[in-house]
């Protein structure tokens, strides 16, 4: 049986942190920014993490 690969779409979007969760991105960072005040747009830097309910399914996608 081959090895799995890993989805790459989905590596570039999520790291897997040290305690097991997943971090990700926050949207709404790509355009119409002028609109959306420096405070907005500070929160909007900060990494999160995934939810419980879609875990599974990305740890699938990344193999881990």
């Amino acid at each position: 049986m081959p090895k799995m690969k890993t989805n790459k779409s989905a590596a570039k979007r999520f790291k897997l942190r040290k305690s097991g969760s997943i971090k990700r991105y926050k949207q709404g960072t790509s355009h119409i920014l002028t609109k959306k005040s420096a405070k907005r747009k500070m929160h909007l830097r900060k990494g999160t993490n995934v939810s419980k309910a879609d875990e599974k399914n990305i740890k699938t996608l990344l193999n881990a």
